[in-house]
């Protein structure tokens, strides 16, 4: 199997794992649904869990590089880059098949903090985390990492709400309460 149809079999398997989950996903689901053979996958795969490690890097960089280039867009300075990722999540949240986060959806499967698994799910939060903490930084803030990891539980907990409860008036809700965290952590000198 050539690179890019290995890059394909990791892509259409994201797919499989976010619609369907992971402990409810087997090999066989992951073969028929992807069209290529479980002989093929294990050539390249020695496990079930080597396969979601794939999916998982592979999310994290799809993810984080949207959710960074959407802030770039739509926020002119790094201060209103910190808001504007609620209007971003808004955006994802209204997209047809949202199903809320799959680092949240792989550490609730694989609950064991040493899991190699879950650390990988917890790494994708530390590494947005860390872009908030770096924007905050350049914003000004008295006390960057603090306002970032709290934008960071407004962010998830706006990702679960829209997956349990719907959508509406979610990423608009978290947004205001960011504002005030923002306003609050920055004030109105940090507009670097």
């Amino acid at each position: 199997m050539s690179a890019s149809k290995r890059d394909q079999l990791v892509q259409r398997a994201l797919t499989v794992f976010y619609r369907d989950g992971f402990h409810a996903t087997g090999m066989d689901k992951i073969a028929a649904e992807t069209g290529v053979s479980k002989t093929a996958i294990y050539k390249h795969f020695r496990t079930k869990d080597d396969l979601i490690h794939a999916v998982l890097r592979l999310r994290d960089e799809q993810f984080r590089n949207w959710l960074y280039r959407r802030m770039e867009e739509l926020g002119d300075t790094p201060k209103e880059r910190l808001l504007v990722a609620f209007d971003a999540l808004a955006e994802w949240f209204e997209e047809d098949g949202f199903q809320g986060c799959m680092f949240i959806k792989a550490a609730s499967e694989y609950q064991d903090r040493e899991h190699p698994l879950h650390a990988t799910a917890a790494e994708h939060k530390r590494l947005i985390t860390a872009h908030f903490e770096g924007l905050a930084i350049r914003a000004g803030a008295k006390s960057p990492g603090t306002l970032a990891r709290r934008l960071t539980l407004l962010k998830e907990g706006a990702i679960v709400a829209a997956h349990i409860l719907g959508p509406k008036g979610v990423a608009a809700d978290a947004k205001a309460a960011a504002a005030v965290l923002i306003e609050h952590g920055i004030g109105e000198e940090g507009q670097n």
